[in-house]
């Protein structure tokens, strides 16, 4: 075995271990969700055990978790539906319009990201409170689109500033004005890169928890913050809780599983790049 094999295979190893560790949790919980309590705090941990749907059934039927889903669904959609494109466009003319402010503009932008979120979610309801708006979808959905953007807009640059500009001139000169070149060249190539940073809008969007917390109410509550009300000291809860967190996880890994293929392609073509 030559010494390239060899770094080949402990490299394997670690990844094997890496994504192993990384599982744990996950694999915990789908147990925990299908335990009684009794067998859940067990010690030692019981491996064998008979399961039951039980926490399942009372998560998504009798305590109507599908409402929060939905809610959840509508969020993110409508983050992704706003957040994308914006920052597909801003992202596109920070690509190729490199004078001495893009760095200014893309600095600003990340120092925006920066702000811890507790800081601005009281801000933000204020103004909810301001505008009657408290326990309503677009405050909520528009909050979480000023907080991630600029997350959005450095995701996508750095996909774009891989395509050649030549491409761009090409097209011009094939008779395109500016919004023909962009949306007919330009985001048919960037489409892995699209893809991934749908993806990574979708996930912060549906998996954000404090301005959910502040900004919703019973009406729009979303899954992260129904779950949150089942814990602490009732063991009787933590059933409960993992098979809502199960449950939570399925439909973004439905979706992952349908965009891997350019999921895998956008991951490797891009990185974030200054």
């Amino acid at each position: 075995m030559n010494d390239r094999m060899s770094t080949q295979w402990l490299l394997f190893l670690a990844l094997c271990f890496f994504t192993f560790f990384n599982l744990v949790p996950v694999l915990w919980a789908f147990l925990t969700s299908f335990k009684q309590p009794v067998d859940a705090f067990s010690i030692p941990p019981k491996l064998i055990f008979d399961p039951t749907f039980e926490h399942h059934y009372a998560i998504w039927v009798d305590r109507e978790f599908w409402r929060y889903l939905i809610n959840s669904a509508v969020i993110a959609v409508g983050v992704v539906f706003i957040s994308v494109p914006i920052g597909t466009m801003a992202a596109y003319s920070l690509s190729r319009i490199r004078t001495r402010y893009t760095r200014s503009i893309l600095f600003g932008l990340l120092t925006i990201r920066m702000f811890p979120h507790i800081l601005l979610a009281m801000p933000f309801f204020v103004m909810d409170n301001f505008l009657n708006m408290i326990d309503s979808f677009p405050l909520m959905i528009l909050a979480i689109v000023a907080v991630n953007q600029p997350f959005t807009i450095w995701l996508m640059r750095s996909f774009l500033v891989d395509v050649p500009i030549e491409i761009d001139e090409a097209a011009r000169i094939d008779g395109c004005n500016d919004w023909q070149v962009f949306t007919k060249v330009i985001l048919p190539v960037a489409k892995p890169g699209l893809v991934v940073t749908t993806l990574f809008s979708l996930l912060l969007a549906y998996n954000e928890f404090l301005f959910a917390l502040v900004l919703t109410g019973s009406d729009t509550k979303t899954l992260p913050v129904a779950i949150a009300e089942y814990g602490a000291e009732d063991i009787n809860y933590w059933s409960l809780s993992a098979a809502g967190a199960i449950g939570i996880m399925l439909p973004i890994l439905v979706f992952m599983l349908f965009a891997q293929k350019h999921l895998v392609q956008g991951m490797t073509n891009g990185a974030v790049k200054g």
